[in-house]
């Protein structure tokens, strides 16, 4: 049965950022992830963790300057001092809060810029981020965005992730598939993941058009959902959707796959 995971970015968040994580226990999710917890100290979500019995399945390496558009910087030349720093501090919150899979985000393409230089500088920091995460038993993910929401996201599909996995040559670098972005971007969802599952570490759901709870658009997650169970996928799947009302209202459609069916 799949296991649901809340992305406590997304949902709950209505409530402080520890409060969430009380929020996806007492709904009956499985475990939590989020996008970027560094506004909280780790040692603090820890004790919550630990509190209510839930763990941290995945969270995102710091995007850069966020506030001025940036979306990773793993692909940008110049700026590899930042992102090595960004990888220090994400394996300091993995290691305090048990969390084993950081989302490494590859960044924008600026304007006018070289992309295969970009690439080349993607796969050059996602090896070295993996070797610094092997070091405490942890994976690095890759995760291609769709390019109409997140326009220049330089990793924009499963083929050239999977071509970037091969070229850096980690035991530690898996796929982390959202099928949001990907029926935005690639459809054929259920064949794309059996295809893909051999490489796939992490998978993150939301429906389209909206990025809204299954069940809002035309994804059938009652047979995707199924589909991946059937396969033998034994990770989390991660909620990473925008509730279209509160997150308690949308829920009807995780009831079968929540411990508590009546959240």
């Amino acid at each position: 049965m799949p296991r649901l995971a809340a992305n406590i970015s997304t949902l709950f968040n209505e409530l402080p950022f520890l409060d969430r994580i009380d929020a996806a226990a007492k709904a009956g999710f499985d475990a939590v992830e989020c996008q970027f917890p560094y506004a909280v100290e780790p040692a603090a979500i820890a004790a919550r963790l630990q509190q209510v019995g839930l763990p941290l399945v995945l969270f995102n390496v710091s995007p850069g300057k966020s506030e001025a558009g940036e979306r990773g910087l793993a692909s940008l030349p110049g700026r590899e001092a930042e992102f090595d720093a960004s990888i220090e501090r994400a394996i300091e919150y993995a290691q305090a809060t048990g969390c084993r899979r950081v989302h490494v985000m590859a960044g924008l393409l600026p304007t006018g810029a070289d992309r295969r230089r970009h690439l080349d500088q993607f796969v050059t920091s996602i090896a070295r981020a993996a070797d610094r995460l092997a070091t405490i038993n942890a994976i690095a993910m890759i995760e291609p965005i769709n390019t109409r929401d997140v326009p220049g996201y330089i990793l924009d599909g499963t083929t050239l992730a999977l071509e970037c996995i091969a070229s850096a040559k980690r035991a530690n670098l898996q796929l982390q598939y959202d099928v949001y972005h990907m029926q935005v971007m690639e459809g054929d969802l259920m064949r794309s993941i059996q295809r893909l599952l051999p490489a796939i570490g992490h998978i993150q759901i939301a429906d389209n058009p909206g990025r809204h709870e299954p069940g809002t658009g035309e994804i059938n997650f009652a047979r995707v959902l199924a589909h991946i169970d059937a396969l033998g996928y034994d990770g989390f799947v991660g909620c990473e959707y925008i509730p279209q009302s509160s997150t308690l209202a949308g829920l009807a459609w995780a009831r079968p796959w929540l411990r508590n069916k009546d959240p």
